[in-house]
């Protein structure tokens, strides 16, 4: 409560990043763990990953999460304290 817009629109962001870096670490896992194991089920196919496939996922996941979180961050930090925490 009484906090600059500006810090609002930055915790906001920075959760935003840190939601979207977690969620594009569990997908790179879950995708490296799929690849591993289809080399494994089919020996004479070779799979690999490139790393910069690796790189675009994770850069398309902290994109999409900090463009998909200024929107909220900007109304929030545009909110009068009062009146959000009376609930109106």
């Amino acid at each position: 409560m009484g906090s600059p817009s500006g810090q609002i629109l930055r915790l906001f962001l920075v959760e935003a990043g840190m939601l979207s870096a977690a969620g594009s670490f569990i997908g790179v896992l879950i995708a490296l763990a799929g690849v591993w194991a289809m080399d494994r089920a089919f020996p004479a196919f070779p799979l690999s990953v490139p790393v910069w496939a690796l790189a675009a996922s994770v850069a398309v996941a902290l994109l999409t999460g900090l463009l998909f979180g200024v929107m909220p961050a900007r109304r929030a930090a545009g909110l009068d304290p009062v009146q959000s925490l009376s609930g109106k």
